[in-house]
């Protein structure tokens, strides 16, 4: 048995550097934090080959004191905490003393600050957590870190990076959250010499969502206030009275714009950028009804309250917090979400109860078909097409509901047949049979198109450029996180080529899964549904057969590639029972 024995403060400085220090995103978090405990307006950030070459922070903040510079990178040395019970009252992003000591530990820094009252600034290099420069230096008011060569002394950590343009995802990410956080603050990212990202500091946080969404994602975001709607006198007394202060507020999605996975679900504890799985479920649902089945909203949610209501030095990296009532924060937020949910986008819901004896008719009259095609209520059955009726009897065409659902008549009764998720299903086993054969139908542009995408959206499609070619897409490198689109598949008909191809992606991002297969597959089943029939579509009486028949033929007709069902049916049985004739 090997003897015990303590280890160097070098091998011990980067076993715990490890813990803050994951990823180059964790060094732009760490930083970040800093700068904005420091009181900052401004906050630019740049890189190099995915951080792995450059990260350097640049703020306008109060600086730090030239003879307090060494000390900055001494370990568990902070001006944030002094005794152990300022832990319960945590308002710095930052406040364990670690997090400088232990980048310097696996990379080069350089650390230039000037506070507002000194005519210089101070300099200090260090590499490998030791000292080799320090000096005065000529700087503005602010302070400037730059990391070069992170793990460059620790290539166990290095090998296990990814590419650069998913690192460069990753920090996009770290910034524009905080930029949501900071609306007050100038944020900008600057990604091998490109601008990939900026903010305005105009103090909105609707300003920072057009920044990071987009304005047209914006636009469909419904803004969140504090609200104690639904709770009685002594309740909301007692919720206060636990909860000094504490107020929800941002912005959440309207239930027609949802995503594939959880990811877009942002929270913000008095302006930290947390991950907890009960406020995703909080926020889930307030959508209880509003989503299909495995859709997800986006929202941005702040939660304000008193410092001594949650433990922030619960994680290794802070990224979860504790809070001491757990379930009053869960309902604040659920109720919050629902109340503007269902007060903007109320839904009406189709019971399907039988007529009595007595002459009572459906559940409520003129109730909406939407819930049976899995538009409005959630379904816990997941899709196996191997299990699925592959029969349909001939079908006559007779009409279009609110341009969505075409109505036709079978030999044993009625069916209604949701035009999107019908064409989706056609659409998914042509593309289907193509790959199948390696022939997949392409329109050749007749000039290319170029497509400026996100740093997480380059990412995916430098991950999954096989996939997205035997879909039917053709695409090539034009710099930077700019790509020329060559072709696209046939099914996206007339589409405006650049623009289905961000929404194609865009979405990839929001529900990427991890398995080669499942890619593929999530691909082909997200170009479809981009290139169908959209609801709200006047279709002819011609268009409506065409789309009928070619449904007819498919070999699992009876539900959309995501497991919504294209038709409901309603018996001749089941029309003479709800006409009261049996």
């Amino acid at each position: 048995m090997a003897n015990i024995r303590v280890l160097s403060p070098d091998v011990a400085a980067k076993i715990a550097a490890g813990e803050v220090v994951e990823r180059p995103a964790s060094v732009v978090k760490e930083l970040v934090e800093n700068a904005l405990d420091a009181g900052v307006k401004t906050i630019r950030v740049e890189t190099q080959q995915g951080g792995k070459r450059l990260i350097r922070v640049l703020d306008d903040g109060c600086g730090v004191a030239t003879d307090e510079v060494p000390l900055a990178f001494a370990r568990h040395a902070t001006s944030k905490l002094s005794s152990i019970e300022d832990l319960n009252q945590v308002m710095t992003l930052g406040f364990r003393g670690e997090a400088l000591a232990s980048i310097a530990a696996v990379s080069k820094v350089t650390f230039v600050s000037r506070p507002l009252h000194q005519d210089a600034a101070t300099r200090l290099c260090i590499e490998g957590g030791q000292e080799v420069a320090y000096g005065l230096a000529g700087a503005p008011t602010g302070t400037m870190i730059s990391v070069e060569n992170l793990f460059y002394n620790v290539p166990a950590r290095l090998k296990f990076l990814k590419a650069e343009a998913t690192e460069t995802g990753h920090i996009y990410r770290v910034v524009a959250h905080y930029a949501l956080a900071y609306p007050q603050v100038r944020f900008s990212l600057h990604s091998d010499g490109r601008q990939a990202f900026q903010s305005n500091g105009s103090g909105q946080l609707f300003d920072a969502l057009v920044s990071v969404l987009g304005l047209e994602m914006a636009r469909q975001m419904l803004e969140v206030g504090n609200s104690n709607s639904g709770l009685s006198d002594d309740e909301i007394e007692n919720q206060l009275s636990n909860l000094k202060n504490s107020s929800v507020y941002g912005y959440t999605s309207m239930p027609a714009m949802h995503r594939g996975t959880r990811d877009q679900l942002i929270f913000f504890v008095n302006k930290r950028w947390i991950q907890d799985r009960s406020l995703s479920q909080a926020v889930i649902q307030a959508y209880h009804t509003f989503l299909p089945v495995e859709r997800y909203p986006v929202a941005v949610i702040n939660i304000d309250l008193d410092p001594s209501e949650v433990d922030v030095n619960v994680h290794p990296t802070k990224a979860e917090v504790k809070f001491q009532d757990s379930r009053l924060i869960f309902r604040q937020v659920q109720q919050a979400i629902r109340e503007v949910v269902t007060t903007t986008a109320p839904i009406a819901t189709y019971q399907g109860q039988p007529m009595n004896n007595a002459g009572r008719s459906w559940g409520g009259g003129g109730a909406s078909f939407s819930s049976q095609f899995g538009q409005e209520v959630q379904r816990t059955a997941p899709y196996e097409e191997e299990t699925l009726l592959t029969d349909l009897p001939i079908m006559r065409v007779i009409g279009q509901i609110q341009q969505m659902y075409i109505i036709t008549e079978g030999a044993d009764g009625l069916y209604l047949i949701d035009q999107h998720a019908a064409h989706e299903r056609v659409l998914y086993e042509k593309l289907t049979a193509q790959k199948a054969k390696a022939a997949v139908i392409r329109q050749q542009l007749l000039e290319p198109t170029v497509v400026e995408l996100t740093p997480g959206q380059a990412a995916i499609v430098e991950a999954e450029l096989d996939a997205l070619n035997e879909v039917g897409f053709e695409i090539e490198p034009f710099g930077g996180f700019t790509y020329r689109l060559r072709a696209m598949p046939d099914i996206l008909g007339q589409a405006e080529p650049g623009q289905a191809f961000i929404d194609i992606i865009a979405e990839m991002v929001d529900g990427a899964v991890p398995l080669a297969k499942e890619v593929h597959e999530k691909i082909a089943m997200t170009v479809c549904k981009r290139g169908a029939i959209k609801g709200g579509q006047i279709l002819s009486l011609e268009e409506m057969r065409e789309l009928v028949r070619q449904l007819e033929t498919a070999t699992a007709p009876r539900t959309c590639p995501h497991g919504r069902p294209t038709m409901i049916h309603l018996s001749l049985g089941e029309l003479a029972r709800q006409f009261g004739r049996m």
